[in-house]
């Protein structure tokens, strides 16, 4: 038996759960996902948890159980309080500004990044840290690291964008290593 498969999905107050034609649709103060049905699970709606139980004991059931109740409980939780990811701009020159749905970085490149937000994404700019937020846990980790993905930290003197407490290993350098 899956381990994260066989916990219960807690429905906190506010949020509903339905299925409707291979859609688990998921409702909530902060606004709806939904998740594909998977044909090797069964779904049980009780008043505030969702069960999901194997059907058979398939190799594709298996391997799809704990996967299937984390995709649900991440829809239940984006709805409920949302996602967020802070990412941090070091370096000397390097900043970050949020207009409309536009950042705007300088990160030492000739020309300033430009990055349209999606739908439902939203970002704060507080001096070098970038905040990402919003309800699908998947748009906001891959906008995060699309942004990261710009100007990667570096070993040597730890300029780049980084997540908040990430920890860069360094490298000393040429002169660094003789004496």
């Amino acid at each position: 038996m899956s381990r994260i498969g066989k916990i219960p999905v807690a429905l906190p107050k506010g949020v509903e759960v339905k299925l409707e034609g291979g859609m688990i649709n998921v409702k909530g103060p902060k606004g709806n996902l939904s998740t594909p049905v998977d044909e090797n699970l069964h779904y049980e709606f009780k008043a505030d948890e969702v069960v999901i139980t194997r059907v058979d004991e398939s190799r594709t059931a298996r391997a799809r159980h704990g996967l299937r109740r984390t995709l649900l409980a991440n829809c239940v939780e984006g709805v409920a309080k949302g996602f967020s990811k802070t990412l941090e701009v070091i370096g000397v020159g390097y900043r970050v500004a949020v207009k409309g749905s536009i950042i705007e970085m300088s990160l030492g490149f000739s020309h300033p990044v430009l990055v349209d937000l999606p739908a439902g994404i939203e970002a704060k700019a507080e001096g070098q840290k970038l905040t990402i937020s919003g309800i699908s846990k998947e748009q906001v980790g891959e906008l995060a690291a699309g942004i990261r993905r710009l100007r990667k930290p570096e070993p040597y003197k730890g300029k780049g964008i980084r997540y908040e407490n990430e920890q860069v290993r360094r490298k000393v350098g040429k002169s660094g290593s003789k004496k």
